[in-house]
């Protein structure tokens, strides 16, 4: 049997393992039981009907949290000529064009999201097998290829995040920092859900969402009943 520390079998008394929670329930629970020295998140975990290997089933999207993330995004804009103003005027955190291209080839990757214009994807396009791992690739679905900069850089700094389904349909969001109010939790992971079910493919049928789970950073996950 796999021993356990004094830490999770401390924790596991304020929970039932086999229990479905509602979500006011569970973020109850994990703010209680989140007793780490750091500030930790509160993470949701999304098992979805669908096949990801059918391009009809892919489920991918983003969502502003009405409360934001609670980290600081550094963001990578990837433009030229008046749009690169535009990205420094808006307080992106690196901005380039062919000599920002070159970095991140040479392995710079200090940046949490890029944005792109669309004269820049072809560039970017070789850069492909660096930024699409990390999740880092901008793209039209997501709004990070867009010639508004500044209206896509607001809305990161407002605490957009973008979502994507996994090979396995899984589906992996943070949704705040457990330090928030239980309140703006609540809201921040509610509209989540929204948004997932709005990304739901035509061509699903039955039920769309297996499960969800909530966990906080280190904590166990508990399920939430939909």
């Amino acid at each position: 049997m796999k021993k356990r520390s004094k830490r999770y079998r401390e924790i596991s008394k304020l929970f039932q393992k086999d229990k479905i929670y509602s979500l006011s329930e569970a973020i109850s629970v994990l703010k209680k039981t989140s007793n780490t020295k750091f500030d930790g998140v509160l993470e949701m975990h999304f098992y979805l009907n669908v096949d990801p290997k059918k391009a009809d089933q892919m489920v991918r999207g983003t969502v502003v949290l009405p409360h934001g993330t609670g980290k600081k995004v550094r963001i990578a804009v990837f433009a030229k000529g008046e749009q690169e103003k535009q990205a420094i005027d808006s307080g992106a955190d690196v901005v380039g064009g062919t000599d920002l291209v070159e970095r991140v080839s040479k392995g710079f990757l200090d940046f949490d999201c890029a944005v792109a214009t669309p004269e820049m994807m072809k560039e970017l396009s070789r850069l492909g097998k660096i930024l699409g791992p990390r999740g880092l690739m901008p793209s039209p679905k997501t709004g990070t290829v867009t010639n508004d900069i500044t209206s896509a850089i607001e809305q990161i700094r407002k605490g957009r995040v973008e979502f994507k389904v996994d090979k396995q349909g899984g589906i992996h969001l943070r949704a705040g920092k457990i330090s928030f109010s239980e309140d703006k939790l609540l809201e921040n992971a509610s509209t989540v859900i929204e948004a997932i079910n709005e990304a739901r493919p035509a061509v699903v049928k039955g039920k769309y969402i297996k499960s969800l789970f909530l966990s906080s950073t280190m904590s166990p996950g508990l399920r939430i009943g939909l």
